[in-house]
Protein backbone atom coordinates (compact mmCIF):
# COMPACT_ATOMS: atom_id res chain seq x y z
CA UNK A 1 0.00 0.00 0.00
CA UNK A 2 0.96 3.64 -0.43
CA UNK A 3 0.79 4.97 3.13
CA UNK A 4 2.13 8.29 4.43
CA UNK A 5 3.31 9.08 7.95
CA UNK A 6 -0.11 10.51 8.87
CA UNK A 7 -1.83 7.20 8.16
CA UNK A 8 -3.47 8.19 4.87
CA UNK A 9 -3.53 5.54 2.14
CA UNK A 10 -3.34 6.58 -1.51
CA UNK A 11 -5.72 4.53 -3.63
CA UNK A 12 -6.61 7.14 -6.30
CA UNK A 13 -3.94 7.61 -8.99
CA UNK A 14 -4.11 10.64 -11.31
CA UNK A 15 -1.95 10.14 -14.40
CA UNK A 16 -1.15 13.07 -16.67
CA UNK A 17 -0.70 11.92 -20.26
CA UNK A 18 0.44 15.26 -21.66
CA UNK A 19 1.05 18.84 -20.55
CA UNK A 20 -0.39 20.12 -23.84
CA UNK A 21 -3.85 21.61 -24.12
CA UNK A 22 -5.99 23.02 -26.91
CA UNK A 23 -7.53 25.68 -24.65
CA UNK A 24 -5.87 28.55 -22.80
CA UNK A 25 -8.06 28.92 -19.72
CA UNK A 26 -6.94 32.00 -17.82
CA UNK A 27 -6.81 30.24 -14.43
CA UNK A 28 -4.31 27.76 -15.87
CA UNK A 29 -2.08 29.34 -18.50
CA UNK A 30 -1.45 32.56 -20.47
CA UNK A 31 -3.14 33.17 -23.87
CA UNK A 32 0.09 32.46 -25.73
CA UNK A 33 0.42 29.05 -24.08
CA UNK A 34 3.50 27.53 -22.47
CA UNK A 35 6.71 25.82 -23.49
CA UNK A 36 5.59 22.19 -23.75
CA UNK A 37 7.71 19.34 -22.48
CA UNK A 38 9.97 17.86 -25.21
CA UNK A 39 8.62 14.53 -26.41
CA UNK A 40 11.67 12.51 -25.24
CA UNK A 41 10.94 13.62 -21.67
CA UNK A 42 7.39 12.25 -21.75
CA UNK A 43 6.61 8.73 -20.66
CA UNK A 44 5.84 6.41 -23.55
CA UNK A 45 2.59 4.45 -23.57
CA UNK A 46 4.43 1.35 -22.39
CA UNK A 47 6.13 3.26 -19.57
CA UNK A 48 2.80 4.72 -18.44
CA UNK A 49 1.22 1.28 -18.45
CA UNK A 50 4.08 -0.32 -16.55
CA UNK A 51 3.79 2.22 -13.73
CA UNK A 52 0.00 1.98 -13.68
CA UNK A 53 0.26 -1.81 -13.51
CA UNK A 54 2.56 -1.57 -10.51
CA UNK A 55 0.25 0.90 -8.84
CA UNK A 56 -2.75 -1.39 -9.26
CA UNK A 57 -1.21 -4.82 -8.70
CA UNK A 58 1.44 -3.98 -6.10
CA UNK A 59 0.42 -0.77 -4.34
CA UNK A 60 -3.34 -0.89 -3.80
CA UNK A 61 -4.48 1.64 -6.39
CA UNK A 62 -8.21 1.17 -7.04
CA UNK A 63 -8.96 4.14 -9.32
CA UNK A 64 -6.89 5.42 -12.23
CA UNK A 65 -7.85 8.77 -13.69
CA UNK A 66 -6.15 9.98 -16.85
CA UNK A 67 -5.66 13.73 -17.03
CA UNK A 68 -3.54 16.36 -18.76
CA UNK A 69 -3.12 18.99 -20.03
CA UNK A 70 -5.74 17.54 -22.30
CA UNK A 71 -5.59 13.72 -22.33
CA UNK A 72 -7.68 13.41 -25.51
CA UNK A 73 -4.63 14.76 -27.35
CA UNK A 74 -2.78 11.54 -26.51
CA UNK A 75 -3.10 9.37 -29.62
CA UNK A 76 -2.75 6.11 -27.72
CA UNK A 77 -5.44 6.92 -25.14
CA UNK A 78 -8.00 4.25 -26.15
CA UNK A 79 -5.37 1.50 -25.96
CA UNK A 80 -4.05 2.85 -22.65
CA UNK A 81 -7.59 2.73 -21.27
CA UNK A 82 -8.18 -0.77 -22.65
CA UNK A 83 -5.05 -2.19 -21.04
CA UNK A 84 -5.72 -0.40 -17.76
CA UNK A 85 -9.24 -1.80 -17.58
CA UNK A 86 -7.83 -5.29 -18.23
CA UNK A 87 -5.68 -5.23 -15.08
CA UNK A 88 -6.53 -7.53 -12.18
CA UNK A 89 -7.87 -6.45 -9.81
CA UNK A 90 -9.70 -4.14 -12.22
CA UNK A 91 -9.44 -0.47 -11.22
CA UNK A 92 -12.11 2.10 -11.93
CA UNK A 93 -10.89 4.00 -15.00
CA UNK A 94 -11.91 7.62 -15.47
CA UNK A 95 -10.90 10.68 -17.45
CA UNK A 96 -10.73 14.43 -16.83
CA UNK A 97 -11.03 16.40 -20.06
CA UNK A 98 -12.05 19.73 -21.52
CA UNK A 99 -14.41 17.81 -23.79
CA UNK A 100 -12.99 18.90 -27.14
CA UNK A 101 -12.90 15.77 -29.30
CA UNK A 102 -15.02 13.76 -26.88
CA UNK A 103 -17.84 13.65 -29.42
CA UNK A 104 -15.61 11.36 -31.55
CA UNK A 105 -13.90 9.46 -28.76
CA UNK A 106 -16.61 8.87 -26.14
CA UNK A 107 -17.90 5.66 -27.71
CA UNK A 108 -14.45 4.15 -28.47
CA UNK A 109 -13.29 4.98 -24.94
CA UNK A 110 -16.40 3.43 -23.42
CA UNK A 111 -15.82 0.32 -25.54
CA UNK A 112 -12.21 0.23 -24.31
CA UNK A 113 -13.39 0.15 -20.68
CA UNK A 114 -13.58 3.78 -19.58
CA UNK A 115 -16.08 4.05 -16.72
CA UNK A 116 -16.80 7.78 -16.50
CA UNK A 117 -15.64 11.29 -17.38
CA UNK A 118 -15.21 14.68 -15.71
CA UNK A 119 -15.59 17.55 -18.18
CA UNK A 120 -14.54 21.14 -17.47
CA UNK A 121 -17.23 23.68 -18.31
CA UNK A 122 -17.16 27.12 -16.70
CA UNK A 123 -19.78 28.96 -18.71
CA UNK A 124 -22.74 28.49 -21.04
CA UNK A 125 -22.16 31.78 -22.82
CA UNK A 126 -20.07 31.55 -26.03
CA UNK A 127 -18.55 35.02 -25.57
CA UNK A 128 -17.56 34.29 -21.97
CA UNK A 129 -16.15 30.91 -23.01
CA UNK A 130 -13.96 32.61 -25.59
CA UNK A 131 -12.85 35.20 -23.04
CA UNK A 132 -11.92 32.54 -20.49
CA UNK A 133 -10.43 29.89 -22.79
CA UNK A 134 -9.21 32.14 -25.65
CA UNK A 135 -10.82 29.69 -28.06
CA UNK A 136 -14.33 29.64 -29.56
CA UNK A 137 -15.07 25.99 -28.73
CA UNK A 138 -18.14 25.93 -26.48
CA UNK A 139 -20.14 23.99 -29.09
CA UNK A 140 -17.48 21.27 -29.17
CA UNK A 141 -17.58 20.88 -25.38
CA UNK A 142 -21.39 20.61 -25.34
CA UNK A 143 -21.24 18.01 -28.13
CA UNK A 144 -18.66 16.05 -26.15
CA UNK A 145 -20.87 16.05 -23.07
CA UNK A 146 -23.83 14.73 -25.06
CA UNK A 147 -21.67 12.00 -26.59
CA UNK A 148 -20.35 10.93 -23.18
CA UNK A 149 -23.90 10.61 -21.86
CA UNK A 150 -24.98 8.64 -24.95
CA UNK A 151 -21.98 6.31 -24.54
CA UNK A 152 -22.99 5.49 -20.97
CA UNK A 153 -20.02 7.15 -19.27
CA UNK A 154 -22.10 7.86 -16.20
CA UNK A 155 -22.20 9.81 -14.09
CA UNK A 156 -21.02 12.54 -16.45
CA UNK A 157 -19.54 15.11 -14.10
CA UNK A 158 -18.99 18.76 -14.92
CA UNK A 159 -16.28 20.75 -13.16
CA UNK A 160 -16.82 24.52 -13.05
CA UNK A 161 -14.54 27.27 -11.75
CA UNK A 162 -16.19 30.62 -11.08
CA UNK A 163 -14.11 33.76 -11.60
CA UNK A 164 -15.10 37.03 -10.02
CA UNK A 165 -16.50 39.52 -12.49
CA UNK A 166 -16.34 37.05 -15.38
CA UNK A 167 -18.65 34.09 -14.83
CA UNK A 168 -19.54 34.22 -11.14
CA UNK A 169 -23.14 35.09 -12.07
CA UNK A 170 -23.54 31.72 -13.82
CA UNK A 171 -23.74 29.43 -10.80
CA UNK A 172 -27.52 29.04 -11.03
CA UNK A 173 -27.71 28.71 -14.86
CA UNK A 174 -24.97 26.06 -14.80
CA UNK A 175 -26.83 24.01 -12.22
CA UNK A 176 -30.12 24.35 -14.12
CA UNK A 177 -28.36 23.14 -17.28
CA UNK A 178 -26.93 20.11 -15.49
CA UNK A 179 -30.25 19.22 -13.89
CA UNK A 180 -31.94 19.40 -17.29
CA UNK A 181 -29.39 17.14 -19.00
CA UNK A 182 -28.66 14.70 -16.18
CA UNK A 183 -25.09 15.84 -15.56
CA UNK A 184 -23.58 16.08 -12.08
CA UNK A 185 -22.14 19.53 -11.38
CA UNK A 186 -19.24 20.32 -9.08
CA UNK A 187 -17.97 23.82 -8.43
CA UNK A 188 -14.25 24.10 -7.62
CA UNK A 189 -12.64 27.04 -5.87
CA UNK A 190 -9.96 28.60 -8.04
CA UNK A 191 -6.57 27.42 -6.80
CA UNK A 192 -3.11 29.03 -7.00
CA UNK A 193 -1.96 26.81 -9.86
CA UNK A 194 -1.90 29.25 -12.78
CA UNK A 195 1.32 29.62 -14.76
CA UNK A 196 1.09 33.41 -14.47
CA UNK A 197 1.00 33.29 -10.63
CA UNK A 198 -1.84 35.82 -10.75
CA UNK A 199 -4.10 34.09 -8.21
CA UNK A 200 -5.26 36.15 -5.24
CA UNK A 201 -7.53 35.16 -2.40
CA UNK A 202 -9.55 38.35 -2.88
CA UNK A 203 -10.50 37.42 -6.46
CA UNK A 204 -11.37 33.81 -5.62
CA UNK A 205 -15.08 32.97 -5.45
CA UNK A 206 -15.35 30.94 -2.24
CA UNK A 207 -17.37 27.82 -1.52
CA UNK A 208 -19.53 29.84 0.87
CA UNK A 209 -20.32 32.40 -1.84
CA UNK A 210 -21.21 29.65 -4.31
CA UNK A 211 -23.57 28.00 -1.84
CA UNK A 212 -25.20 31.34 -1.00
CA UNK A 213 -25.92 31.96 -4.70
CA UNK A 214 -27.29 28.48 -5.27
CA UNK A 215 -29.40 28.59 -2.12
CA UNK A 216 -31.19 31.67 -3.43
CA UNK A 217 -32.66 29.57 -6.24
CA UNK A 218 -32.65 25.98 -4.94
CA UNK A 219 -33.31 24.12 -1.71
CA UNK A 220 -29.96 22.56 -0.78
CA UNK A 221 -29.66 19.85 1.88
CA UNK A 222 -26.17 18.66 2.88
CA UNK A 223 -25.42 15.07 2.04
CA UNK A 224 -24.40 12.47 4.60
CA UNK A 225 -20.94 13.46 5.87
CA UNK A 226 -20.14 9.83 6.70
CA UNK A 227 -20.69 8.84 3.06
CA UNK A 228 -18.31 11.52 1.77
CA UNK A 229 -15.21 9.58 2.77
CA UNK A 230 -12.18 10.90 0.86
CA UNK A 231 -14.28 12.60 -1.84
CA UNK A 232 -13.12 16.20 -2.36
CA UNK A 233 -16.64 17.54 -2.95
CA UNK A 234 -19.20 18.37 -0.30
CA UNK A 235 -22.48 17.12 -1.78
CA UNK A 236 -25.89 18.75 -1.47
CA UNK A 237 -29.25 17.33 -2.52
CA UNK A 238 -31.04 19.77 -4.82
CA UNK A 239 -34.76 20.41 -4.19
CA UNK A 240 -35.16 17.17 -2.31
CA UNK A 241 -33.04 15.04 -4.64
CA UNK A 242 -32.11 12.69 -6.12
CA UNK A 243 -30.07 15.23 -8.11
CA UNK A 244 -27.14 16.75 -6.25
CA UNK A 245 -24.48 19.39 -6.63
CA UNK A 246 -20.95 19.35 -5.24
CA UNK A 247 -18.70 22.11 -4.00
CA UNK A 248 -14.95 21.57 -3.69
CA UNK A 249 -13.52 24.14 -1.30
CA UNK A 250 -9.89 23.28 -1.88
CA UNK A 251 -8.72 26.56 -0.36
CA UNK A 252 -11.28 27.57 2.26
CA UNK A 253 -12.51 24.09 3.24
CA UNK A 254 -9.46 21.86 2.78
CA UNK A 255 -9.90 18.10 2.95
CA UNK A 256 -6.22 17.17 3.23
CA UNK A 257 -6.80 14.93 6.25
CA UNK A 258 -8.80 12.48 4.13
CA UNK A 259 -6.80 12.78 0.91
CA UNK A 260 -6.26 9.48 -0.91
CA UNK A 261 -4.69 10.81 -4.12
CA UNK A 262 -1.25 10.52 -5.67
CA UNK A 263 -0.19 11.96 -9.02
CA UNK A 264 2.10 10.86 -11.83
CA UNK A 265 3.14 13.64 -14.21
CA UNK A 266 3.51 13.19 -17.95
CA UNK A 267 7.29 13.10 -17.53
CA UNK A 268 7.20 10.41 -14.86
CA UNK A 269 7.41 12.34 -11.60
CA UNK A 270 5.45 11.27 -8.53
CA UNK A 271 3.69 14.17 -6.79
CA UNK A 272 1.88 13.44 -3.55
CA UNK A 273 -0.01 16.76 -3.55
CA UNK A 274 -1.10 19.32 -6.15
CA UNK A 275 0.86 21.90 -4.17
CA UNK A 276 3.96 19.80 -3.53
CA UNK A 277 7.29 21.48 -4.20
CA UNK A 278 9.12 18.16 -4.33
CA UNK A 279 8.84 15.35 -6.88
CA UNK A 280 10.22 11.82 -7.11
CA UNK A 281 11.61 10.80 -10.47
CA UNK A 282 10.40 7.36 -11.58
CA UNK A 283 11.10 7.95 -15.27
CA UNK A 284 14.89 7.99 -14.99
CA UNK A 285 14.88 4.98 -12.72
CA UNK A 286 12.57 3.15 -15.10
CA UNK A 287 14.77 3.98 -18.09
CA UNK A 288 17.88 3.13 -16.11
CA UNK A 289 16.85 -0.49 -15.74
CA UNK A 290 15.10 -0.41 -12.36
CA UNK A 291 13.24 -3.57 -11.45
CA UNK A 292 9.58 -3.55 -10.51
CA UNK A 293 10.62 -3.92 -6.87
CA UNK A 294 12.90 -0.88 -7.16
CA UNK A 295 10.12 1.25 -8.65
CA UNK A 296 7.63 0.12 -6.01
CA UNK A 297 10.09 1.04 -3.24
CA UNK A 298 10.73 4.48 -4.73
CA UNK A 299 6.99 5.10 -5.07
CA UNK A 300 6.34 4.10 -1.46
CA UNK A 301 9.10 6.40 -0.25
CA UNK A 302 7.67 9.31 -2.24
CA UNK A 303 4.22 8.95 -0.71
CA UNK A 304 5.62 8.39 2.78
CA UNK A 305 6.99 11.95 2.66
CA UNK A 306 3.57 13.54 2.03
CA UNK A 307 2.92 16.59 4.18
CA UNK A 308 -0.07 17.03 6.47
CA UNK A 309 -1.74 19.64 4.27
CA UNK A 310 -1.33 21.94 1.28
CA UNK A 311 -0.31 24.89 3.48
CA UNK A 312 -2.01 27.64 1.46
CA UNK A 313 -2.83 29.50 4.69
CA UNK A 314 0.76 29.28 5.92
CA UNK A 315 2.73 32.55 5.53
CA UNK A 316 5.60 30.53 4.05
CA UNK A 317 3.42 28.97 1.30
CA UNK A 318 5.00 28.99 -2.13
CA UNK A 319 3.01 28.27 -5.26
CA UNK A 320 4.47 25.24 -7.06
CA UNK A 321 6.60 26.06 -10.07
CA UNK A 322 4.58 23.71 -12.28
CA UNK A 323 1.13 24.98 -13.36
CA UNK A 324 -1.91 22.72 -13.31
CA UNK A 325 -1.49 21.74 -16.96
CA UNK A 326 1.92 20.26 -16.20
CA UNK A 327 0.85 18.51 -12.98
CA UNK A 328 -2.36 16.78 -13.97
CA UNK A 329 -5.61 17.25 -12.06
Amino acid sequence: MLVDTFGRTATDLRVSLTDRCNLRCSYCMPPEGLDWLPKPELLTDEEVLRLVRLGVTELGITEVRYTGGEPLLRRGLPEIVRRTAALAPRPQVSLTTNGIGLDRLAAPLADAGLDRVNVSLDTLDPATFKRLAHRDRLGDVLAGLAAARAAGLAPVKINAVLMRGINDHEAVPLLRFCLEHGYRLRFIEQMPLDAQHGWTRENMVTAEEILDRLSAAFDLVPGDADERGSAPAESFLVDGGPAEVGVIGSVTRPFCGACDRVRLTADGQVRNCLFATEESNLRDALRGGATDADLVARWRAAVRAKRAGHGIDDPTFLQPSRPMSAIGG
